[in-house]
């Protein structure tokens, strides 16, 4: 099958589903990856090394998915942490580009209730992307969860990551893990959500949850036949 993982921000994509990209790209599927920003503007725009900043940020990224197995990574030019002043529409355009593109069976992206408003923009584009009409490709959607912004939402019900699909992700833990040291920009030192060795708990802890080991969680939006 053709999958595409969507993901506002390099990193995104191996923290909320290195070891799941990992697995379906072993059992010889095409995974796509799409960056819809930059990933470093609003961090660094006053940054005269702001060029050689994002060019780091592109080859972590790539060395990233290639440890993952990914076929190949598409990477967007939108404002990091700006999405939600961009028009609705600009990144609209961007996922449907890369959907037509692909022409992926299943696409993977972000969760509405996540408090990173890149996320939030990123999930309502992609339901606009991939709506049901004739002729779509798309025939699974899920969500995935990102650590330090699924789980910050206060959980509410409009914002609660209920999973209802969990994936074994126990003989790819240590590729995720080469995969997120890959990003040396993001890094964080324990017990930071965004270091190793949170993500490799909280990924423990996810499958102990159901009977399993390392584990990914997501949420099933849409399957067909």
């Amino acid at each position: 099958m053709k999958i595409l993982v969507i993901a506002a921000h390099p990193d995104d994509e191996v923290y909320g589903m290195g070891g799941t990209i990992a697995k379906l790209s072993e059992a010889g599927d095409e995974v796509h990856v799409l960056f819809v920003t930059d990933g470093c503007t609003a961090q660094y725009r006053n940054d005269p090394r702001l060029p050689q900043i994002l060019a780091q940020k592109q080859e972590e990224a790539r060395r990233a998915n290639a440890l993952l197995g990914v076929k190949a990574v598409h990477f967007g030019t939108l404002p990091d942490m700006r999405l939600d002043t961009v028009p609705h529409v600009e990144v609209n355009q961007l996922i449907e580009e890369t959907v037509d593109a692909v022409a992926p069976e299943v696409v993977y992206t972000h969760f509405l209730g996540d408090v990173n408003l890149d996320h939030q923009m990123v999930y309502r584009s992609t339901l606009v992307a991939v709506r049901p009409v004739p002729g779509q490709t798309v025939r699974e959607l899920y969500c995935y969860r990102v650590p330090s912004s699924t789980e910050w939402n206060p959980q509410l019900a409009h914002t609660a990551f209920l999973p209802n699909v969990m994936v074994d992700i126990t003989d790819y833990a240590a590729l995720k893990e080469a995969a997120l040291l890959a990003y040396q920009t993001e890094a964080r030192a324990y017990p930071h959500p965004r270091s190793a060795q949170y993500v490799r708990e909280t990924d423990r802890s996810c499958g102990l949850q159901w009977g399993m080991g390392s584990s990914e969680a997501f949420m099933l939006l849409r399957k067909k036949g």
